[in-house]
């Protein structure tokens, strides 16, 4: 087997311009039905993507390479001619019959069919950035994605879109039994790198089968692989949430693929304490995790707030993500 050093690690990362003219155009074309999620704060730009790619530059020189995959837009200060980006427009992966989008749902679903990806990839959202030094080995070891195998168990609410972890579970769970699974490679799931949380494992344990998985929203570890499997598997489903041009609740999501890794065995236990998710009502909160640099990574998920808040909200963070990365980075002109 090749050495972990001769094995190369790609970086997909999706955007979207909310405020590009052209976009709102060919967006306003599709009604978004009722049961569709067409909020504002989904395509929102933070003028933030620059920290990004500083982060990567200054805490992963190791990547192999960057797929920037955008609708057709680009910011306005990226250096296209980087030689480890690759810009990959919808249309140039996403098969026809699911253009245009407005959900990241195809998006994510059909990463698999970028030209070039290699097999092991990290897949970010927009608002998910690298703060501090990382190493392949945080991503992937022994050939398999790292990762942190945490059982949960989904509660219904009124908010949208609670069925996609629903439906991700129940496909697992129609291919996997969660004892033999366990049974399989116990230290997957019973490992102390998990800290407390490995006691969520233990408590649910008597339960008939997978109860759901805890989701770090972090960037996630892929084989490419898994996509391909889960397509032959399960075409039907994956091509009908493909279809829709808005995120409905009955979609299922990329946390399918994550969850398959997890349910086959297919990866390696990773401390929780990587990184941490921080929704931006506690804005302190995140801005301090940057500052001091709290873990390798950080997600800051928006939420709904007036302009005002927005405007402020955006500078704060800003603010933060320059006292750790201040100068420019080569893919900036």
């Amino acid at each position: 087997m090749a050495t972990m050093k001769n094995q190369k690690i790609d970086f997909v990362i999706i955007w979207v311009d909310g405020a590009d003219q052209n976009w709102i155009k060919e967006r306003s074309k599709y009604k978004a039905d009722t049961g569709t999620d067409n909020s504002t704060h989904r395509f929102r730009d933070w003028d933030n993507l620059q920290y990004w790619f500083r982060g990567v530059e200054k805490f992963s020189p190791w990547v192999n390479k960057i797929h920037f995959v955008t609708w057709g837009h680009l910011p306005s200060w990226l250096n296209t001619e980087h030689p480890k980006l690759n810009i990959v427009k919808h249309s140039d992966y996403i098969p026809k019959e699911y253009l245009p989008t407005f959900s990241s749902h195809p998006i994510e679903l059909n990463l698999h069919r970028i030209d070039g990806l290699a097999e092991k990839f990290v897949y970010f959202n927009d608002d998910m950035f690298l703060i501090k030094q990382t190493k392949e080995t945080d991503f992937f070891k022994n050939n398999l994605p790292c990762d942190s195998a945490i059982m949960t168990v989904h509660c219904y609410s009124d908010e949208m879109f609670v069925l996609a972890p629903f439906r991700d579970v129940g496909i697992i769970n129609r291919y996997y039994s969660m004892k033999n699974v366990l049974k399989e490679k116990p230290l997957n799931w019973y490992n102390f790198k998990y800290g407390f949380n490995m006691l969520r494992n233990l408590y649910l344990l008597p339960c008939p089968r997978f109860p759901g998985f805890l989701q770090q929203h972090l960037p996630t570890s892929f084989l490419k692989s898994t996509f391909e499997v889960l397509w032959d598997k399960e075409f039907e489903i994956l091509n009908d949430a493909s279809l829709h041009k808005f995120r409905t609740v009955q979609d299922v999501n990329q946390w399918l693929f994550k969850e398959w890794q997890m349910a086959s065995n297919k990866f390696y236990p990773r401390k929780l304490s990587i990184g941490a998710s921080i929704p931006l009502y506690q804005l302190d909160k995140a801005c301090k995790y940057i500052r001091k640099q709290k873990g390798e990574m950080i997600c800051i998920n928006d939420h709904n707030m007036t302009d005002e808040e927005f405007e402020s909200t955006k500078e704060k963070v800003k603010s933060a993500f320059n006292e750790i990365l201040p100068k420019k980075s080569k893919f900036e002109l």
